[in-house]
């Protein structure tokens, strides 16, 4: 066992330059994992930190006990609290202090016009507290709001928008408001609580803009007196509270805080790297694979000579595991370096790009380091465990061989195995997205597919090799014709080679046709449901933003343009038991706007007591015309509603449907989120979108859009993640052509003198290096192409099983430019790929690679 050690960490010191390829495929796969990890912990304990130091003053906090929660949504509404139960609070034994706290959404208005945030993360307003210990915001810069229309901002948000102490602006409530910066604040020690913005006014400001009444707060803050512990003081809260109300502790508001943050956004975006990191590490089995499997065929007749010398079956795969496990070993403890690097320079980068996370030092727990050591090792073991069992099989007598021949292409066995999991795949597949639909059945046969292209790689190697190569005969001569026959010399070497770049492709392919996808389902349901001419529109992608003024539609209603303006707007209550959202509107105007498909009732009486519901809502509940259905609000209240109409489509209008009339007792901070405007007859489009834009002005300049540009606009977010994903996917992309570049480096070594007699013969340093290059283009054109067929099959099982999971009716689209650009890359990366083993070879001693055994 010893001796087999000894000789391959002997067989590596002479040959290290064989496994630089596994060596970094192994670092970037665990330097990804391992920064994902630390960057997760690093963030996780940098809010965690920063709640706690902005609520360190607050020891209870009262509010109400339930909330509705909407599906989709993370954080529940919750009614208001009376501001009048202060002074009760404030009796209760143990409390120091005790005030309201107001908040609601309000969106700054920048010094150049335009809004700050509301790209996802909230844009609150709210009363600033007087008491420093209550209030989680610092006073920073210049003093808090003493008169109507002064405020504070937290410092982010003033650095984002270039407001500075002094300035005028709009603060969008969603009425416009006209306000003066007089103070600058921070959060928990940092300029905001990530990109959430804040604005503080005077209460008696937050309860007329952002309440429905006065009298009306969020919750109550609650500081206690020095020697009652939280625990005590909520307690206490808790008996002296009316039914309805509860008491928690600060450490608990400000956990709560922490996980809305950790389900909204640390927890996707932890998850999604993490995805990557698997996907960089599949990409990296095949190259790992690869590699061990060539050295292993590039040894025969050196194993063959230690198996006659008596070398044991046993000690022979030991050599060749050993070689992995050193391999695997200082590669990912190099990567687990790297990942504290990725996760150093991440921490630096996302301030610079607009994402203020907050400033802590590195977390590096046990686990962040223990598991990217392991996936690293075991990956590496695992690619390496054929290539070393077929190295200990090898016979005695295959020392007298020159070479093996590889018969993997014309393999029956891998062929049947390779058909039969095709068509399984295609069955599930099929029979998910089609027939019965399941997201689990499509799964696994988009899983199984992938598997299936694997398997048969060999066996349809030779001829897309043959058919891409082609050309090259033509084009190339002698050259390109040498080029296709290595290629097509080793189906199993070249099918794994390109396996790793078709995965990489296929996810890239996948996510392109998904976007593409996305993007023709938004303009088809734009198109559909929208009959206008414009819209009015609060930013569409992610939560943030203030809404639209519920007076904004009646005011661009008045104008001579228009023959229709319709709001929309959203309230939340419980439908028999379960959290829905509503659609607060005119249900008249919303039917001249918007195509509801076949109405079955009236929307034209609905009334304070009237609701329509969608086809699929009243089936599910088993409703129709003339029934009832009973709503509980958020301040407790329940109505019992009469269904007046059912109607066919809700992707724009919502499948429930009151009046504003209807909303207004149970509302708190009103808003629309668009405004769909309808031109009168003969009124020319650019005139009439002009004449909305100038009565938009007055109320916070928001986008007017037509249905073409709210249809794009609306799938903006698509193209931000499109460009994530490819900025992510590279990695496994270059893992894979690194895979490619290391296959060549190896193989010239195995024909030295093979490309020495061609030199001999009169091939020049030149055609020498183009046969090579042209060698790497065909193996990155199979797998290239064969990822862009997989990803464009996943794509489509996607999309359909989206639609089946989904209200909404999801369009299938392939993006041939986009595709196109893919194989276009993936070509030229082919390309770039085999340059530096194309040098390698170029530069070999002739006489040398002759005389080379």
């Amino acid at each position: 066992m010893n001796a087999a050690v000894r000789l391959s960490l002997s067989a590596l010191r002479a040959h290290r330059r064989r496994f630089a390829g596994t060596f970094l495929a192994v670092f970037l796969g665990v330097s990804f994992l391992a920064g994902t990890l630390v960057m997760g912990d690093t963030l996780r304990s940098g809010f965690d930190t920063m709640f706690g130091n902005a609520t360190s003053g607050t020891d209870a906090v009262v509010r109400s006990a339930d909330a509705i929660t909407t599906p989709g949504e993370s954080e529940g509404v919750r009614a208001p609290v009376d501001t009048a139960l202060v002074r009760t609070v404030a009796d209760v034994p143990g409390v120091a202090s005790a005030v309201p706290n107001i908040e609601g959404a309000g969106q700054l208005v920048g010094a150049d016009g335009e809004p700050i945030g509301g790209q996802g993360p909230p844009t609150l307003a709210g009363n600033w507290i007087t008491d420093p210990r209550l209030n989680p915001y610092e006073l920073a810069e210049g003093r808090a709001p003493e008169r109507s229309g002064e405020v504070v901002v937290n410092r982010g948000a003033a650095h984002r928008g270039g407001l500075h102490l002094g300035d005028t602006t709009t603060l969008r409530t969603p009425d416009p408001v006209r306000v003066t910066v007089v103070g600058l604040a921070t959060f928990g020690g940092e300029d905001g609580m990530a990109q959430v913005t804040f604005t503080g006014m005077t209460r008696a400001d937050a309860e007329k803009y952002l309440t429905a009444r006065p009298g009306q707060a969020a919750s109550i803050q609650v500081r206690a007196d020095p020697g009652t512990g939280e625990r005590e003081l909520a307690d206490a809260l808790e008996a002296a509270l009316p039914p309805g109300l509860e008491a928690i502790t600060g450490t608990e508001a400000a956990q709560e805080n922490t996980d809305m943050i950790s389900a909204q956004f640390l927890t996707v975006f932890t998850t999604l790297l993490l995805v990557f990191s698997g996907i960089a590490l599949l990409v990296a089995t095949f190259s790992i694979h690869n590699t061990f499997a060539i050295v292993v065929a590039q040894r025969t007749r050196e194993n063959a000579l230690l198996r006659a010398l008596g070398a044991s079956r046993r000690q022979v795969t030991v050599s060749t595991l050993t070689e992995a496990v050193v391999v695997a070993v200082t590669a990912s403890a190099a990567g687990l370096a790297g990942g504290v690097g990725i996760a150093a320079g991440l921490q630096a980068l996302f301030p610079a790009i607009g994402f203020p996370f907050p400033e802590s030092t590195l977390v590096v727990s046990a686990l962040s380091l223990a598991l990217p050591l392991a996936v690293g090792t075991v990956v590496c073991l695992a690619s390496a465990l054929l290539p070393a069992v077929r190295a200990g099989r090898t016979a005695p007598l295959a020392a007298l061989r020159e070479t093996a021949v590889d018969a993997s292409g014309a393999s029956r066995p891998r062929a049947v195995t390779g058909a039969a999991l095709l068509a399984l795949a295609l069955a599930l597949s099929l029979t998910g997205t089609l027939l019965t639909p399941s997201v689990w059945l499509a799964g696994t046969g988009a899983v199984l597919a992938l598997a299936a292209f694997v398997v048969l790689g060999p066996v349809t190697a030779t001829s897309a090799v043959r058919v891409l190569g082609g050309p090259l005969d033509r084009l190339r001569g002698v050259t390109g014709g040498l080029a296709r026959r290595n290629a097509l010399r080793s189906p199993k070497r070249t099918a794994a080679t390109a396996g790793a770049l078709m995965i990489g492709v296929a996810v890239v392919s996948l996510f392109t046709v998904f976007g593409a996808s996305l993007k023709a389902t938004m303009d088809q349901t734009v198109s559909r449901s929208f009959a206008g001419d414009v819209v009015v529109s609060t930013p569409s992608f992610g939560a943030g933003g203030s809404g639209l003024s519920p007076r904004l539609a009646g005011a661009i209603a008045g104008l001579p343009e228009v023959d229709t303006a319709v709001g929309l707007g959203r309230g939340v209550a419980e439908v028999d038991g379960a959290g829905r959202a509503l659609t607060v509107t005119d249900p008249v105007a919303l039917r001249r706007t918007f195509d509801l498909g076949t109405v079955d009732g009236s929307l034209d009486a609905l009334g304070t007591d009237g609701i329509a519901v969608t086809e699929k809502e009243a089936d599910r509940q088993g409703l129709a015309p003339g029934d009832t259905t009973r709503l509980t609000f958020t301040d407790g209240d329940t109505r019992t509603f009469t269904v007046r109409a059912v109607y066919g489509q809700s992707e724009l209008a919502g499948d429930y449907v009151i009046t504003r009339a209807a909303w207004a007792p149970h509302r708190v901070q009103d808003s629309d989120t668009l405004v769909a405007v309808t031109f009168a007859d003969g009124v020319d489009p650019a005139d009439g979108k002009a004449a909305v834009a100038q009565v938009a002005a007055r109320y916070g300049n928001p986008d007017v859009q037509t249905r073409d540009e709210y249809a794009e606009s609306s799938a903006g977010g698509i193209d931000m993640m499109l460009t994530l994903v490819y900025a992510l996917l590279g990695l496994a992309v270059l893992i894979a052509l690194l895979g490619i570049a290391n296959t060549l480096t190896l193989a010239i070594h195995e024909r030295t003198r093979e490309l020495g007699l061609l030199r001999a013969v009169g091939q020049t340093r030149a055609q020498l290096r183009a046969m090579v290059r042209w060698e790497s283009v065909l193996v990155a054109a199979f797998g290239t192409t064969g990822g862009l067929g997989l990803g464009a099959f996943l794509g489509w099982i996607l999309v359909r099983a989206s639609d089946g999971a989904s209200d909404s009716s999801f369009v299938f689209a392939l993006p041939p430019l986009r595709l196109a650009v893919v194989l276009l890359v993936g070509l030229t990366s082919g390309a770039l790929a085999g340059l530096r083993p194309a040098g390698r070879a170029a530069r070999l001693n002739v006489l040398r690679a002759i005389a080379t055994e």
